[in-house]
């Protein structure tokens, strides 16, 4: 037998047997990504059943700042910049 073929017949016997030691490994990766594909499905099925409930929430929000900022529009900032009150008039100073 020639010298190259029994040094390719021997780096063959080495990668297979390289192979051969990383099939548990990979068995233990595949159950680990099996458990965390799991995990996102879970995940994802909670994430779709409360996302119709986050929406209306964020849509009552929503109204609840268009109402804030209505008021403020409609009452008009006295000359300092603060709002006056019901019992003051609208000039910005202070009844006496």
């Amino acid at each position: 037998m020639d010298c190259g073929l029994s040094r390719r017949l021997s780096r063959a016997a080495r990668t297979t047997m390289r192979a051969v030691r990383g099939v548990p490994r990979l068995t233990v990766v595949l159950a680990e990504l099996r458990d965390a594909v799991k995990q996102i499905e879970r995940l994802a099925t909670f994430a779709a059943q409360e996302l119709p409930e986050v929406v209306y929430q964020l849509e009552q929000i929503r109204e609840q700042l268009a109402g804030i900022e209505r008021r403020m529009t409609g009452a008009r900032p006295a000359e300092n910049g603060r709002v006056p009150s019901r019992d003051e008039p609208r000039s910005g100073s202070p009844r006496p």
